[in-house]
Parts: structure tokens; sequence; C-alpha cells
């Protein structure tokens, strides 16, 4: 039930912020490879980034990818926040006290986040492919062309077999790892020291929303650079072999960004990452925490020795 819980959570935040996952992806994408000032600029922050893809690609491609985004949502963080709730009500995240363990926090955390990730790197293959495709006008980064989940996914299967759809997942592991443990660590230590104040004992909705906060600020610091690494290496074109055209592994593809277009390059999309993500981390942890309470209501846990 942890499982279930965590993807539902993430689901019903997903749906809410997914337009900003697509703006985030246009700018990521946005001067690949190409020093500043020697590319077009087609969306100059997030808010113009809305209106340009709104204007040109209509309103609902603000939802683009919204079908394997949301199943994303629901394998990934069904995993991650699953396991840390399996793992923490059983006692392996916590001492006697009650108080948060940092390193089995981190460990737990990071675990969680690999295996959501990995397992659901097809599905966010398909997601970038569709979430960057637009008309020609203010196109960015190469454009697969896909028609939907279903035939993109039977597309890459047929021309590179199961192989071809986890293309990237390795390389997914880092934005996964880093991106799980500052989430989870700092919202749980957010709450923990809030609660240590009389004023937020009874006020669990309350708490649940300042530590998501704090959360939401943690994975988009951290995870921007990860997640736009990721980005480059899931949405470049490949061979009839399935083989990246443009990097060859994901140092590669740090390199060439540097080489070309500098350090701050990795916080390109940092604005709609961090719009999308705090409010993402406040909706998914907030309904996590309530579902969770909901069901440990109506539905009595029983003795694990049993």
């Amino acid at each position: 039930m942890e499982f279930f819980i965590g993807g539902a959570a993430a689901v019903g935040a997903g749906f809410f912020t997914n337009p900003l996952e697509v703006l985030k992806t246009r700018m990521q994408l946005q001067g690949e490879l190409r020093a500043k000032g020697q590319h077009a600029v087609y969306y100059k922050n997030v808010l113009h980034a809305g209106y340009i893809v709104a204007k040109n690609d209509g309103i609902l491609a603000l939802q683009k990818g919204l079908v394997p985004a949301l199943w994303v949502q629901l394998v990934l963080n069904g995993m991650r926040l699953g396991f840390y709730k399996f793992a923490d009500s059983r006692g392996y995240v916590r001492d006697k006290e009650g108080n948060i363990v940092f390193y089995k926090s981190v460990l737990i955390g990071g675990l969680g986040g690999i295996l959501g990730q990995y397992f659901s790197s097809p599905l966010f293959l398909i997601k970038t492919h569709l979430q960057s495709q637009s008309v020609a006008a203010i196109a960015v980064g190469h454009q697969h062309q896909h028609k939907g989940t279903v035939k993109a996914l039977k597309n890459i299967y047929l021309q590179n077999g199961v192989k071809g759809l986890f293309r990237g997942a390795v390389a997914s592991i880092p934005r996964a790892f880093f991106g799980s443990i500052s989430q989870l660590s700092s919202f749980e230590y957010a709450k923990q020291f809030l609660y240590t104040y009389e004023y937020f004992t009874d006020k669990p909705l309350l708490t649940s929303f300042l530590g998501s906060m704090v959360g939401g600020v943690a994975i988009s610091v951290v995870m921007t650079p990860f997640d736009l690494i990721l980005t480059r290496l899931y949405n470049q074109p490949t061979d009839a072999s399935g083989k990246g055209k443009l990097y060859h592994s994901y140092m590669d593809c740090v390199a060439k960004i540097y080489k070309a277009e500098g350090l701050s390059a990795f916080y390109k999309g940092v604005g709609p990452m961090y719009l999308r993500l705090g409010p993402h981390t406040v909706l998914c942890l907030v309904f996590w925490d309530e579902l969770q309470a909901l069901y440990d209501k109506y539905v009595p846990r029983q003795k694990i020795t049993e």
C-alpha cells in the first residue's frame, strides 16, 4: 500500500505541474551545443516560453507528454516514496528516539530513487521526446515526430528492442540519487525541526506544507544539472543501432556541454525547474502525508511480526 500511496500522490501533483515540465524541457534543449549568442532564442524565460508555446502550438501543447508523464510519476514515485515509507515504518530510517539518521535517510532515499527512475526510464524517454516536439518555427533539439505514447514505445522497440527503450537508463542514476536524497532528507529534517516547536505539534498539514517547500528548493538546486544532462541524452538522435549521435556517454555529454555552452548551461531551465518542482514537491509530499494519514486512520496497521 505504501507504493500505491506514493504513486497516487505523485500522479495528482504531476497533472498540475506538467506544463512547467514542458517549458523546462524546451529551455534545456534550446541552444544545444551552441555558444551563447550563436543560436536562436525562442524562449527568453518561463513566462515568455509559455506564451510562445501556446501561440504557436496551441494551449493544449502545454500538456504535451501528459500520459507518459503521469505513468512516470506512478512508477518512479510509487517506488521511491513507497520504498522510503516502507523502510521508515519498519524502523530503518530513524534511531530509537524517532530522530532521522542521516546516512540511513540518504541510502534509503537514494536507493528508492534509483529503482524508480530506472524502471520508469522508457516512459521518461518518451515523455521527453513528446514534450520537445513542436512546430518548426519554435523547434529546439531533435524532433522525433512520435504520434503518441503507445506508438512511440512500439516503434522504438521494433527498431532497437528492449535495449532501445532503456537507452539512457544508467545515465539517469545520478539524477535519481541526488534528486531523491535532497528532496526527502530536507523534507523529513524540516518537519522534524518544526515539530520541536509546540505550535506545530497538532498541525500536520501545515508542517508537511512548510517541509515540502524546503524540499522543493533543495531538489531544484541539486537536480537541475543532472536533469539537463539526462534531457540531452534522452532527446538526442540515434543511429540504426540505437546509439546516440551527439553524445557517446554520460561524461562525453558533460564535456561537450561545458566546452560548447559553458558552465552556466547546466542551469538552463532552472526557473521552470523550480516553478515545476516547487509546487510538485509541495503537492506530492502533502498528498503523500495526507493519504498515508487517512490510510493509517481507517486501516489499522498490523504488527510486523504477524
